[in-house]
C-alpha cells in the first residue's frame, strides 16, 4: 500500500523518545530526508506527540511519532511526560534518543527499562557524535553497552550512520501475520451484501473506514459485493437468484436488518469483524454479559478510537446509552473517551464498551484490552453489545465458529 492508501492503523508505528534537546526532531528529519519536524535550540519545542504518516524505505508505510521530552518540568511538564509514555502503548518500534555529549541520564534509563518491560523492539540512539572525540565515543559506547547492545552512534547534523540506523530499524520490522477481515470466510464468486446506513453521522461522499476495508477484502478474494442501505435490503434480496453467502451490516441497524434477513442467511457486523481482525473479539463476547449486572449509578465507559464530530444521533454518546437504559431498565452513569484518551485506572467502571477500533493500531487496542483484563473490568464492543441487547448475538457470531463456541 502507498502513503495515500494505507490507513494509519495499518502502518508500522515508530516512536521517537528522549530528553528535551536530545535531537529527536533533528533525527526524524535526517531519517526521512525531509524537514518534517520543527528543530529549535529552545527546550520543549515538541509539546505534544506529533504523528507523521509517510513512506520510509525499506520499511514502507509508517507512522512516525515525535514525543515531548521525558525530562520536562512543572505540572504541565508532568502531563507532557505522561503523554509521551502513553505513546509506548501503540509503538511497534522504539528509538530512544540520547544526547551523546551528556550520556545516559536517570530519565533515559527509566524509560529504557519501561521499554524492556513491554518487550518492545528498540534501539538506543546516541546522537550528536559530531561533537565528540574518538576516545569519548569509545568510552560512551562502553558505558552504553552495559545497558544494551542495541545501540548506534549517529549524527543527525552530518548524517553519519543514519543509513545504518534506517537499516537497523528495518531489521526490527514486526513479522507480518496474514489476517483477513472476512476473506477467509469466502469462496470465489460468493455474494456478500454490505448494509451501510447513510444518515446524518455518515461522512459525506464516502464510506467509513471499516466499510471500505471489508469491501476491498471481499473483492481481493474474488467474491462479489453488493452495497445497499437498510431500507433497500429487502428488495435487494429479492433480486438475487440465490441467497448471499453473508450479510454484513452496520451494528446500529442490527435490529432492523435481523428482521429482514432470513435465519438461513449468515449475518454479522463490521465492528464484529473488526474486533476479530484486531484480536479483541474473544474477550468482547466473554464480557458482554456484564450488561445484565448493571445497576443504577454504575459507571459505563464508552470509548471510541477516533475523534469525529458528534452528530445529534451519535451512536456512542446517544444511541448506545439509550439502548442500554432500555435493556437494563436502569440509569447508569455514562463516561466517554475518544481518540488517544483511555484511562489507565479502570477500577471505577462496571463495564467498558469500545468501538471497532478501526482507527487504532493493533498494539493500542490490545493494550486497552489487556489493561481491562488485568483490572478485571469487562470490556466488550459496539457490535457485540448491540447484538446481545437485540437477542441475536449467537446468530451474529455464528459465521465465526471459533467464537460461536463461547456461546454453546
Amino acid at each position: 500500500m502507498s502513503l495515500n492508501t494505507t490507513p494509519a492503523a495499518e502502518r508500522i508505528h515508530i516512536g521517537i523518545f528522549g530528553r528535551r534537546n536530545a535531537g529527536k526532531s533533528s533525527l526524524i528529519n535526517a531519517i526521512t530526508s525531509q524537514n518534517l519536524a520543527i528543530v529549535s535550540e529552545q527546550k520543549g519545542t515538541t509539546t505534544d506527540p506529533v504523528y507523521k504518516a509517510m513512506e520510509l524505505l525499506p520499511l514502507g508505510p509508517v507512522m512516525i511519532i515525535d514525543t515531548p521530552g521525558i525530562d520536562d518540568e512543572g505540572e504541565l511538564g508532568k502531563l507532557r511526560i505522561e503523554k509521551a509514555y502513553q505513546v509506548l502503548n501503540k509503538c511497534d518500534i522504539v528509538l530512544l534518543v540520547v544526547d551523546a555529549q551528556i550520556g545516559l541520564t536517570s530519565e533515559d534509563i527509566a524509560l529504557w527499562r519501561r521499554i524492556q518491560e513491554k518487550n518492545l523492539p528498540a534501539i538506543l540512539v546516541l546522537n550528536k557524535i559530531e561533537m565528540l572525540e574518538d576516545m569519548q565515543k569509545a568510552l560512551l559506547t562502553v558505558n552504553v553497552m552495559k545497558l544494551t547492545k542495541h545501540c548506534l552512534l549517529v549524527s543527525a547534523e552530518t548524517g553519519e550512520n543514519i543509513h545504518e540506523l534506517k537499516e537497523t530499524i528495518a531489521a526490527l520490522k514486526p513479522k507480518e501475520i496474514e489476517r483477513q477481515l472476512v476473506g477467509d470466510l469466502l469462496q470465489p464468486l460468493d455474494v456478500v451484501i454490505l448494509v451501510t446506513p447513510i444518515d446524518s453521522a455518515a461522512p459525506k461522499g464516502r464510506l467509513i473506514l471499516p466499510q471500505q476495508q471489508v469491501l476491498r477484502n471481499v473483492i481481493d478474494n474474488n467474491a462479489v459485493a453488493m452495497v445497499v442501505q437498510e431500507n433497500e435490503l429487502a428488495q435487494a434480496l429479492l433480486k438475487l437468484n440465490e441467497s448471499p453467502r453473508l450479510i454484513i451490516t452496520d451494528s446500529q441497524v442490527f435490529a432492523k436488518v435481523s428482521q429482514i434477513v432470513p435465519p438461513s442467511i449468515p449475518l454479522t457486523s463490521f465492528s464484529i469483524l473488526m474486533a476479530r481482525y484486531k484480536g479483541t473479539l474473544y474477550n468482547a463476547v466473554k464480557s458482554v454479559r456484564a450488561l445484565d449486572e448493571i445497576k443504577d449509578g454504575d459507571k459505563i465507559l464508552i470509548s471510541e478510537g477516533c475523534t469525529h464530530h458528534r452528530q445529534c444521533q451519535d451512536i456512542g454518546t446517544v444511541k448506545l446509552p439509550n439502548w442500554i437504559r432500555s435493556y437494563t431498565h436502569t440509569e447508569p452513569e455514562f463516561c466517554f473517551t475518544s481518540g488517544t484518551e483511555f484511562p489507565s485506572d479502570l477500577s471505577k467502571y462496571k463495564l467498558i464498551i469500545h468501538c471497532g477500533a478501526c482507527m487504532l493500531n493493533e498494539k493500542e487496542i490490545l493494550h486497552r484490552n489487556k489493561t481491562a483484563v488485568a483490572q478485571n473490568i469487562p470490556m466488550t464492543n459496539y457490535g457485540i453489545a448491540i447484538a446481545y441487547m437485540n437477542g441475536i448475538l449467537k446468530r451474529t457470531v455464528s459465521p465465526l465458529p471459533e467464537i460461536a463456541k463461547l456461546l454453546e
